[in-house]
């Protein structure tokens, strides 16, 4: 009984040896932060006083790298921040980014500013959150980032503002892992250079796109500890990734789910206006349009086409043929195909029985990248929920998709959605309604639904949809 008790004894000690050596390395982890985590950068640079000329390009260049977006809130006040990002380790707030002293980066020096944007190093020393594209904005040029400066502590007005707090259950909301996070995942500042061979129409959108565009950002797949799998000179950039329960699809060359079947102009317009002759605009791309993408020259928004339209494609693909069979048997009524009847009743009116759509209104269904996607989730959520399309520049009018959440059962949905999916020549596959169930549940935060806009929704003794 004795050796016993001696060996219990013996290996609870043990047991609190390693919990101190825990203890004592976390410790020190914490530590090396302190003292290895600088980061680069001068803090204390600082700048003479801007031109009007340089405060001009500032406010351009919060357009391309779409500051607005993020850090305004709905019914807030330009960039004072507020606005709720969702992330797999919980909600983190856009903060406060006008010239006020106290609650936003009016007392930053020129060197805390460039640290903030392209190290992702607060004044304190804390790392960001990667929701800040720190890791895409290493790539600005030292010129551009001295404008962007100019523009936020001379062209914008204060807000006295709080920072709201994250929600980030502990030990998550810890910030000193964040630096490792940096050590490991975040590039060099290295500002792009053209190379002699290249085209500068070319160079200029490789260095929007991969920079103050952090196009990246959402289109690019991460790893499971959320970096970007690619920052460029991959097959991986670009080729697909997802934001806030929304698939951002890939904008290299795929001839099916990509670019490859959108010519240059085709995209230089949906970036202007939000929409064209067989497209449109719908989810977090809604934001990009109407706070960055519209106010673009047109030299910048042909080098963004030019340089996407260079990517090859990152897997292979044939082409969607459109095949009209569909559009025979719904224009003679016939409608035995699973999905075929809702289809009529719900979508036709809009997208047609050919699935063409009306360009620059409601866009084609037939030969949509999105439409032959792997991943149909956006389009769940757009047939649940609806939406609307931005107003872009020479396109100030706006169309809605209606939300058909409370009329269709998810099995309905499913349905629809098998049907457009492997109609007119689309091969992207069948829709589960278990899936649809998933996002039901997944309402988008703060956007009213527009059921409204359906008079079919409101009609005397209708009823809500039973779910399956």
């Amino acid at each position: 009984m004795n050796t016993l008790a001696h060996r219990r004894r013996s290996g609870g000690g043990a047991l609190l040896r390693i919990v101190l050596w825990l203890i004592v390395l976390v410790v020190l982890a914490w530590l090396a932060t302190f003292a290895l985590g600088r980061g680069g950068g001068d803090a204390a640079a600082t700048l003479p006083m801007p031109t009007d000329a340089q405060i001009k390009q500032g406010e351009y260049l919060a357009r391309l790298g779409d500051c607005a977006a993020c850090h305004t809130a709905p019914g807030g006040k330009a960039f004072a921040g507020g606005l709720p990002i969702a992330s797999p380790i919980g909600t983190i707030f856009s903060t406060n980014i006008t010239p006020d002293p106290k609650t936003g980066i009016g007392s930053y020096t020129y060197g805390q500013f460039e640290r903030a944007v392209r190290r992702g190093i607060k004044p304190s020393g804390q790392t960001m959150y990667p929701a800040m594209p720190f890791p895409s904005f290493s790539r600005v040029s030292d010129q551009d980032i001295q404008a962007l400066y100019a523009y936020f502590m001379r062209g914008v007005t204060p807000v006295e503002q709080d920072n709201l707090p994250n929600r980030i259950h502990w030990p998550l909301s810890m910030r000193w892992p964040l630096t490792y996070w940096r050590w490991l995942f975040a590039p060099k500042v290295e500002p792009m250079q053209v190379a002699m061979s290249q085209h500068p129409v070319l160079a200029r959108g490789e260095y929007l796109v991969e920079g103050l565009g952090h196009c990246g950002a959402c289109h690019t797949p991460r790893a499971f500890t959320l970096q970007e799998r690619s920052l460029g000179n991959s097959p991986l950039f670009l080729s697909g990734g997802e934001s806030d329960n929304w698939v951002a699809p890939s904008l290299r060359g795929e001839p099916a789910s990509g670019l490859g079947s959108v010519t240059d102009a085709e995209l230089v317009t949906v970036l202007k206006s939000g929409r064209s002759e067989r497209s449109a605009i719908f989810g977090s791309m809604y934001d990009v349009v109407e706070h960055s993408t519209q106010f673009m020259s047109d030299d910048d928004l042909t080098a963004v086409a030019t340089f996407l339209k260079s990517l090859t494609p990152s897997r292979q693909e044939t082409p969607v043929t459109y095949d009209q069979a569909t559009r025979d048997a719904l224009f003679a009524g016939k409608v035995s195909a699973p999905g075929a009847q809702l289809y009529i009743d719900n979508c036709a009116t809009c997208h047609r029985t050919d699935g063409h759509g009306y360009g620059y209104v409601y866009p084609a269904l037939a030969g949509n990248p999105i439409i032959n996607g792997d991943d149909p989730r956006s389009v769940i959520r757009l047939v649940l929920h609806g939406g609307t399309m931005p107003s872009g520049r020479d396109a100030p009018s706006q169309f809605s998709m209606p939300a058909f959440r409370d009329r269709l059962t998810d099995h309905e949905v499913a349905e629809i959605l098998t049907f457009v999916r492997s109609s007119w020549g689309n091969r992207g596959g069948v829709v589960d309604a278990q899936l649809v169930a998933h996002m039901r549940g997944l309402p988008p935060a703060g956007e009213p639904m527009m059921t409204g806009y359906d008079p079919r929704a409101g009609r005397p003794g209708a009823t809500p949809a039973t779910q399956h």
